[in-house]
């Protein structure tokens, strides 16, 4: 990378910090469905469940370097 590249918008471990989230809400908002047959339910369970690992992975996954 030279001096004149810009920085990424997002680094790679935010992108796995979030991609893991997103696949873990989706797997939680399926079983919660599944489990309810309610659909907002189901939605509320995932967007927790992805709020709650984002912060627990970022703890898990270490920064480089640090």
């Amino acid at each position: 990378m030279t001096s004149s590249d810009p920085p990424p918008f997002l680094t790679l471990r935010t992108v796995t910090i979030l991609l893991a989230a997103a696949f873990i809400g989706l797997v939680v908002a399926g079983l919660a469905f599944l489990s309810t047959r309610s659909a907002p339910g189901g939605a509320l369970a995932g967007l927790t469940a992805a709020g709650a690992s984002v912060v627990g992975l970022h703890q898990l996954i270490g920064r480089a370097g640090g």
